[in-house]
This record gives structure tokens, C-alpha cells and sequence, in this order.
């Protein structure tokens, strides 16, 4: 049903509110203030600009990155590209998934256009053909994580905040998760994936999410060394990265978090299915098994069955395929339910009691998982 349509049948003060909802949404006005583009030197830097929002990434701003990054791209005055954001408090704590999921239920364009231009500026930030350095301090997930893990570097810091937390969301861990869970050690991405897991600090590097961790107070000297390069590549940008890190003593003796359980995430996370991972976490019974059983058991249904094939594809797949075959899952949890419950219990109405269709994993059928990832009329071209 088109916008047009919702707001002649709806009451005055209903109109009124949609119609503000929606301009919210769709307006790129304040794109420019949202999302600061720079040159300095031979430095391309991006700072998002959204600190009262934790810099979420909304579709003006994805509009806004995407042409100054392959206006860069192909400068030969600019030979790297910084990304930063504002407010030290997060790097991106996500998409504007709300202002989705509000089009979604009116059937307006955004919901296409959103994960559409999204994953297009993901796909050309893993495919820059000069260095990117993410300096990924404080809350980093969703769109914060497709806006920096592709990148060649990501600088992370005591308060970095990393998770995926899709699956609690009705949706799944998309902005290219499916190519770069699959290839972290062991069965870590599908942990992280359907647990929502978060990593903190010196964890974030662990993992290998991370490629440096340094001290927050020392990433405007790490900038301004950067930029300081006459003409960056990946091997001057990486000399300079590696010396901040091994000069970094904070955390320096402090352990993995997981590090007691990455014998027991390869071996539980390790089933042909999510029902026979679920099975093998209650079968071994110990109280941290028990833990992740309790955790999953308040996940999706659906979001763990498509996220455990999306994984499972996404392992073979090439990383233009792997964003070809999120897109069409995003359009799948736009037709479906759990992506507007997940978000009405977690971010609405905050009551965290999500009410989701299936309810079960059994109720999850082949055919509904299937249907996430069948080919479609308006494909993703890259």
C-alpha cells in the first residue's frame, strides 16, 4: 500500500504523524551536517556526524559517503581514506533500521532503497583500491561494522564496543557478515552471529575483527601521522598502524574473553543445523553451554536459520556474491514479521518481549528459509 494512500485514509493527527515520520526518514537536508567530508593533505576523512543518534547511518548519509568515496577513489591527489565519528561515545551503533521498518509497513521505497545503497557503499569500501583506515571507538555494530571491517585497516580502542546483534531484531547479521564471520577462527563468526556476543576492548583485536588496537587519547596523533604521508599505500599505512600497536601497553596481559570457551564454541557451534546446535548446548550441560542455550532461545527462530545458511554459503561465496545473496535475505525479512516485532520490542516500545512467527525453530520451515534466498526481480547490481 502506497504512503499516498495510508495517509488519505488515516485520521488527521495519524496523518500528520506519518507524514512527519516519513519526511524524518527520507530527508537528506541535513546530510551534509550529518556526515563531514574533508581533505587533508593527501587524506580523504570522513567523520560521521550524529552523536545524539550514536552516528546510526541513515540512507542521506550512505547518499552522501558513497560519491565522495569513489570521487576519492579514483584522485590521484588522494591517496588514502580515513573514517571517524563524532561524540566519542560510538563509531556507528547501526542503521537507522527504525525509519526501515516505518517505510516497510507503508510499503514505501526505503525499505528497498535502504539495504540497496547500503550494501553497495559496503561492497565499495571492501574493494577501494586505496588504503581505508576505520578508527572504530566506542559502539561499533550493523551498519557501523559494514562501514569498517571491509576496510583494509581497523584501529580499535579501550572503548570499542563491537557486536552483531541482529538475530535479537528479527533480522540477520547483514552489511557483508556473510562473508566476514564465516572467515574468523573456527565457528567465532557463527557464534557471534546468532548469540549477539559483544566484544569489548582488546577482544575486539582477538577476534581479528580489529586489525590494531591503540589508546583513544593517542588516535588524533595517529591521524595527524597519517595524513602527515606524502603518499600512503597499504605497506606505509600498516608500518605506521603496527608501531602504535606494539607500543600499546593498556590491556596489553589481559586475555581473550573467550579464550576459555573457544574449544567449546568450535565444537558446540559446530552442528549441521541450528535445532542440532541447540541440541549438543543442552546435551553438554555445563552452566556457560546452558548460558548461550538461554540466549538463543530468545533469538529469532527465523533469524537463526537464515543466518546459520547465510554463514554457511557466505563461507564459499565471493565477496560480491555474499552481498547479492544479504540483499535478497533483506528483502525476505521485509515481507516477513519478526524484522517489525524485533524492532517494536527492542527499540519502540522497549519491553524486550518480542512475540515472534514461527515462534519455534520447527515452525521454521525449508521453504520459509528458502524464501530469503530466491533470486529477485530487482536484483543487487554492483
Amino acid at each position: 500500500m502506497s504512503l499516498q494512500i495510508v495517509l488519505t485514509r488515516a485520521a488527521p493527527a495519524r496523518r500528520s504523524r506519518l507524514l512527519l515520520r516519513h519526511l524524518r526518514a527520507m530527508s537528506s537536508s541535513t546530510a551534509a551536517d550529518e556526515v563531514i567530508l574533508e581533505k587533508n593533505k593527501n587524506a580523504g576523512v570522513i567523520t560521521l556526524n550524529r552523536p545524539k543518534a550514536l552516528n546510526a547511518l541513515n540512507l542521506s548519509m550512505i547518499r552522501t559517503i558513497y560519491p565522495k568515496l569513489q570521487e576519492w577513489n579514483t584522485d590521484p591527489g588522494t591517496s588514502m581514506v580515513i573514517i571517524k565519528a563524532a561524540g566519542g561515545k560510538a563509531f556507528c551503533a547501526g542503521g537507522d533500521i527504525k525509519a526501515v521498518t516505518d517505510a516497510g509497513k507503508v510499503g514505501d521505497s526505503l525499505a528497498v532503497n535502504f539495504f540497496r545503497e547500503e550494501y553497495i557503499l559496503n561492497h565499495a569500501i571492501g574493494t577501494l583500491k586505496k588504503p581505508y583506515v576505520a578508527f572504530i571507538h566506542g559502539i561499533t555494530m550493523g551498519g557501523g561494522v559494514g562501514l569498517s571491517v571491509h576496510g583494509k585497516f581497523r584501529v580499535a580502542t579501550e572503548k570499542t564496543l563491537f557486536a552483531m546483534p541482529e538475530t535479537a531484531i528479527g533480522l540477520f547479521p547483514d552489511v557483508g557478515g556473510g562473508y566476514f564471520l564465516p572467515r574468523l577462527p573456527g565457528k567465532l563468526g557463527l557464534y557471534l552471529a546468532l548469540t549477539g556476543y559483544r566484544l569489548k576492548g582488546r577482544d575486539v583485536h582477538h577476534a581479528g575483527v580489529a586489525t590494531h588496537f591503540i589508546e583513544s587519547e593517542k588516535l588524533p596523533q595517529l591521524e595527524e601521522e597519517l595524513v602527515g604521508l606524502s603518499a600512503a599505500d597499504d605497506n606505509s599505512v600498516g608500518q605506521i598502524l603496527d608501531r602504535y600497536h606494539s607500543q600499546c601497553k593498556l590491556d596489553a596481559d589481559k586475555p581473550f574473553s573467550l579464550i576459555d570457551h573457544r574449544g567449546d564454541i568450535d565444537r558446540l557451534f559446530g552442528g549441521e543445523s541450528v535445532e542440532q546446535i541447540l541440541l549438543d548446548l543442552e546435551k553438554e550441560g555445563s552452566e556457560w553451554s546452558l548460558q548461550q542455550l538461554e540466549t538463543l532461545k530468545k533469538m529469532s527462530p527465523t533469524s537463526m536459520k537464515i543466518t546459520h545458511r547465510q554463514l554457511v554459503k557466505g563461507k564459499q561465496a565471493s565477496f560480491s556474491d555474499v552481498f547479492l545473496m544479504e540483499y535478497r535475505m533483506s528483502q525476505g525479512c521485509i515481507r516477513g514479521h519478526d524484522f517489525y516485532e524485533g524492532v517494536r520490542a527492542v527499540l519502540v516500545d522497549k519491553d524486550h518481549t518480542p512475540k515472534w512467527k514461527p515462534d519455534t525453530l520447527k515452525g521454521v520451515t525449508l521453504d520459509m528459509v528458502d524464501e530469503h534466498f530466491k533470486p529477485l526481480p530487482n536484483d543487487l547490481k554492483l
